[in-house]
């Protein structure tokens, strides 16, 4: 999903793309941003990949940000929410191009390694969670925050966050909650944990990987800077599975209020504040991803649920809140889970006339 920033995007390349040794890099680099994507972005991505998986010369390609503060904060909300007031086709062809380059990451046939340093939301989580070795630190802030500003999350979301057992996927996208390093692996986002300070060691050892190295020699590349990191919210587990194990979102805050423990008092009020459609979309396209065959279905749903977004009240009220006015008060329409009807939800799963993989 599109991230908050609002700084206007750079006449000159986002991008940087380069060959270093045996390394195909691709440095997302907007990050006075937070390294938000345009559209210009997620073409260079596509366009580098087919380079280095062209190249003999490159054994592994590696994703990560520029600046200090993360890989990547998600996609341009500004444009998305302009180009939706419009009327014009930017944001369902950023949509069509950045859903189809999560999938093209994920069917990758040479190793792409993700370094999920610093903020790591939405569209951020859409270029590195599909990749073959995803790596996290100790300043890791992983999350889905869509149904905050009424979205849902996307970028194959209905699927990454389904694959474990249990609950911890629903309870992160309902709440938005940010996941420490710990969590992201716990959670199945992430597969190993590097501090900060030996990532220039570990990317300088893999670009001296030879041409012919695996992805079991990425591994172990890796492995040699792995250190365990602890999961915070993953140590709630079986609260969570008991408290979100229903398909409706009035059961799970009924849940939650019988309860009554600090944890789910808190979660309680934390999901009172977001879109109560977007919630009850969110989970709907979580447990139809539970069952869903492949990624592409899952990112199939989520691009025919974006037609729907451009025409709601709560999407523009929700990026007025965060962005415009920075009021961090939307009102949301309707404003109560008891007014949201069938119809409304109905709306976000009408098979969209121009589907992502025809």
């Amino acid at each position: 999903m599109p991230s908050t920033s609002e700084a206007p995007a750079a006449a000159e390349s986002q991008t940087i793309v380069e060959r270093t040794g045996s390394l195909g890099r691709i440095r997302l680099d907007r990050p006075k941003a937070l390294n938000s994507l345009t559209l210009a972005m997620v073409r260079d991505i596509e366009h580098a990949l087919d380079a280095f998986e062209a190249d003999p010369r490159v054994a592994a390609i590696l994703i990560t940000g520029e600046g200090e503060r993360g890989l990547c904060a998600g996609g341009d909300i500004r444009m998305i929410y302009e180009g939706g007031r419009a009327g014009t086709d930017a944001p369902a062809t950023f949509w069509r191009e950045e859903y189809r380059l999560n999938a093209r990451i994920a069917r990758l046939g040479k190793p792409y390694v993700a370094v999920m340093d610093g903020i790591v939301m939405g569209g951020g989580v859409g270029v590195s969670v599909y990749g073959s070795h995803r790596i996290v630190t100790e300043r890791t802030r992983l999350a889905m925050p869509e149904t905050g500003i009424g979205f849902f999350p996307d970028v194959g979301a209905s699927w990454f966050l389904t694959r474990q057992e249990g609950e911890l996927g629903t309870y992160a996208a309902l709440t938005g909650a940010q996941l420490s390093a710990g969590d992201a692996i716990a959670f199945g986002l992430a597969d190993a944990f590097v501090a900060s300070g030996e990532l220039a060691a570990l990317i300088e050892a893999l670009a001296a990987l030879p041409a012919g190295a695996t992805g079991r020699d990425v591994s172990q590349a890796i492995a040699a800077h792995d250190a365990p990191a602890p999961a915070t919210v993953a140590a709630r587990r079986p609260d969570i599975d008991r408290l979100f194990a229903f398909d409706t979102v009035e059961e799970i805050l009924q849940a939650l209020r019988q309860d009554g423990s600090p944890f789910a008092t808190e979660t309680l009020a934390v999901l009172q504040t977001k879109s109560p459609l977007s919630l009850k979309v969110t989970l709907r396209l979580l447990r139809l991803g539970r069952a869903a065959p492949s990624l592409e279905t899952c990112l199939e749903n989520e691009f025919a649920a974006t037609e729907a977004v451009l025409r709601s009240h709560d999407f523009y009220e929700g990026v007025r809140a965060a962005v415009i006015d920075k009021d961090r008060n939307p009102q949301w329409r309707p404003a109560r889970l008891a007014e949201v009807t069938d119809e409304d939800v109905a709306a976000f799963f009408r098979p969209s006339s121009k589907p992502l993989f025809p």
